[in-house]
């Protein structure tokens, strides 16, 4: 929606010139910070409607200033897209761990990254305002983008919330990551790994011990369904 702030945090001159562009020409407002301090001042000072983190900055890197943006109550809903040039999958499942919403590795595609930004600024439509989702004991309600498990709400994050949504609303059947990228990010052929991730930490989000469980299969080559096991 035009006239939604994003504050871009990011080091590297010329990459938070080209990003900040390019999200200007789609309407929105944009601060920047090139390092970890500043980051946190302008969050708190201005209390952005998304960030966008370079996790490699100086003075403190972006996996502090996601804590410590997760930890105070004022900023702790901000949704967070992390940047990375590193290759290790543990240092994008570390920032998810500590409360990032999505991540996107360099280099990266401007009209992905847009996408992207779209899909966690993005709220219920209209039309869902009230819908609910029910599955057995799983149950989704479209307010407040909250789910039940057995009658126990579940910690998720906007973007884990709208897979499960997308997998509920297809309950036994495949749904192949391609069309969670579509559904989620509003991207076609984009880094399908970044749903792969986000299925791990939703798989564990989901164990509660009690039967039937409801899990994630993965199907090779296919996608994943959601199912209640015995």
């Amino acid at each position: 929606m035009a006239g939604q702030r994003i504050l871009v945090v990011e080091d590297e001159e010329a990459i938070l010139e080209i990003v900040s562009q390019a999200l200007r020409r789609n309407g929105y407002e944009i601060t920047s910070a090139s390092d970890g301090d500043s980051a946190l001042e302008k969050a708190f000072a201005l209390r952005p409607d998304l960030v966008i983190l370079d996790l490699m900055l100086p003075k403190m890197d972006g996996w502090e200033v996601c804590r410590r943006l997760r930890a105070d109550k004022e900023t702790a809903a901000i949704p967070i897209l992390m940047l990375t040039a590193r290759r290790d999958e543990k240092d994008v499942v570390e920032g998810l761990d500590i409360g990032a919403d999505d991540y996107m590795k360099k280099p990266f595609s401007l009209a992905e990254l847009t996408a992207r930004v779209r899909a966690l600024l993005r709220r219920s439509s209209p039309t869902e305002i009230g819908m609910v989702v029910e599955e057995g004991d799983l149950r989704i309600e479209m307010d407040g983008e909250t789910a039940f498990l057995r009658g126990t709400p579940l910690d998720l994050s906007p973007t884990e919330f709208r897979i499960l949504d997308a997998l509920a609303r297809k309950m036994g059947r495949t749904v192949s990551r391609e069309v969670l990228l579509s559904k989620i990010w509003s991207f076609y052929g984009g880094d399908t790994r970044t749903v792969d991730v986000h299925i791990s930490r939703l798989r564990k989000k989901l164990i509660d011990g009690k039967r039937p469980e409801l899990a994630i299969n993965s199907l090779r080559g296919r996608g994943y369904r959601l199912v209640w096991e015995e």
